[in-house]
């Protein structure tokens, strides 16, 4: 076994609180991200969006909660990247982070499209793409300013976030009280399975997946919090019911107020028809401005969080060095953040619906082994341990294990080409991966996460 040192360099500055904490998952999340998918969902489940964010916001309880046990264990950069190297060794791990990529890489992307998609409904003679390519050069700019001034441009997104949804949510209760219409279905209709049964709602739940990334994100700044083991897995808990709180009651006010789902001017942007629809042009406007803003928070905390994935891996050489590079001045990860940067120019060429379901596949994927890893952790972790209590069976055994079943079954529904295009990133990091440890004889360099070893890997011959 051989130890190398890690050239010194700048530590990531711990800065966030637990309110801070929350506010950058549900910044995050965007509590508007519901008028993201809000049309390609409700297509697929034919207006039972509703019980499509019951199903996920179920399946993804029980992985917060692994989230939770995990970042307690390990409160460092990488998410379930770490989580799984710590759990299974270098070789999962490194598979696990590089699925996971496929979503957080494209997540600052699909916020890029979405803000160029909303902004083109207001401004029809400015093409989309300008709109998209201006806010991915102001996300890096502030990105690369550091976490402290994304923490604050947070609170003010989130505060404009939650005015808009409150706004909608009065606006839809007027228009259901004083215009009542003999197409509204029943209060709990939209809760309900459809004509297609519940193969639809799971479906469509597993492109919601993506709606709660916030909670994954939030893991990703353990190296950033102040007090990381207490902090890190309330905020992933809060993050997660609080976003599918507000998820399940606007998803539902849409159902009741604009049933007939076909008369959308597009799936991509119906969003301005449910505003047109309680709140005429005034609230369309009003909107789509707080909408671009909360598609750019997003924008800027999802490149945040990626990009301290793969300056983690680059930290541990899983990635060429150069990824692991801070900046000396702002102490950010701005290799990375550029990267990124470069992968979201996709955003000019992708359409929404592709891009949706593309981020589904790698979270849920990666949802389902940080599952396991709780498992393996803290029941079966590596040289044994003492026969665990009927508390630990049922915290660290059966909670994610039903975590991870469900998780399956919502990767199980995704569509045949979202599997293809995510089977062939997988296929490609483990060509990648085999060149790394030269055809596996080799093991990845597995970070050493104890105090007095911070800032070594280990590259053990197998």
């Amino acid at each position: 076994m051989t130890t190398t040192d890690l050239p010194a360099q700048p530590h990531l500055k711990r800065a966030l609180g637990p309110t801070a904490l929350v506010l950058f998952g549900l910044t995050y999340l965007a509590p508007v991200t519901v008028f993201t998918t809000y049309g390609i969902v409700t297509e697929t489940t034919d207006n039972h969006l509703p019980s499509a964010y019951v199903v996920a916001l179920i399946a993804m309880m029980f992985t917060a909660l692994s989230y939770g046990a995990m970042a307690r264990r390990y409160p460092v950069s990488g998410s379930a990247y770490t989580y799984t190297q710590q759990a299974f060794g270098g070789h999962i791990g490194f598979l696990t982070g590089w699925t996971l990529m496929l979503d957080y890489l494209f997540l600052p992307m699909i916020n890029f499209l979405l803000i160029g998609i909303y902004l083109n409904t207001q401004f029809p003679e400015v093409p989309q793409w300008v709109f998209a390519l201006a806010s991915l050069l102001l996300v890096l700019l502030f990105n690369l300013l550091g976490i402290t001034l994304v923490n604050k441009l947070n609170i003010a997104i989130v505060a404009l976030s939650v005015l808009l949804v409150v706004v909608f949510a009065v606006l839809a209760i007027k228009e259901l009280t004083t215009n009542p219409s003999a197409a509204t279905p029943s209060l709990i209709e939209p809760f309900l399975p459809g004509k297609g049964g519940l193969g639809p709602v799971f479906a469509g739940a597993a492109v919601l997946a993506l709606s709660f990334l916030g909670f994954d994100a939030v893991s990703t700044l353990s190296e950033e919090a102040k007090n990381p083991k207490r902090d890190i897995p309330r905020a992933i808990v809060i993050t997660t019911l609080v976003g599918g709180a507000i998820f399940i009651v606007v998803s539902w006010l849409g159902a009741l107020v604009f049933p007939n789902w076909h008369a959308f001017q597009s799936v991509d942007s119906a969003g301005v028809d449910l505003m047109a629809k309680v709140g005429g042009s005034f609230l369309t406007s009003f909107f789509v401005a707080v909408y671009v803003v909360g598609a750019f928070g997003s924008g800027m905390t999802t490149q945040v969080s990626v990009s301290r994935i793969i300056y983690a891996m680059g930290r541990d050489r899983v990635l060429p060095a150069i990824f692991g590079k801070l900046h000396p001045r702002f102490r950010t990860p701005w290799v990375a953040a550029l990267a990124v940067s470069i992968v979201s120019l996709l955003a000019l060429v992708l359409t929404l619906d592709v891009a949706a379901t593309m981020i589904s596949f790698g979270a849920l994927a990666a949802f389902s082994m940080v599952n396991l890893s709780v498992i393996r952790t803290h029941l079966f972790p590596k040289g044994g341990r003492e026969t665990p209590s009927t508390r630990e069976w049922l915290r660290y055994g059966l909670l994610p294990a039903v975590g991870f079943l469900l998780t399956v079954w919502l990767w199980t529904s995704l569509t045949a080409t979202t599997f293809i295009v995510g089977l062939s990133w997988m296929a490609a990091g483990a060509i990648y991966l085999a060149i790394l440890t030269r055809g596996f004889r080799r093991r990845p360099p597995v970070m050493d996460f104890s105090e007095q070893h911070e800032g070594k890997t280990e590259d053990t011959l197998v």
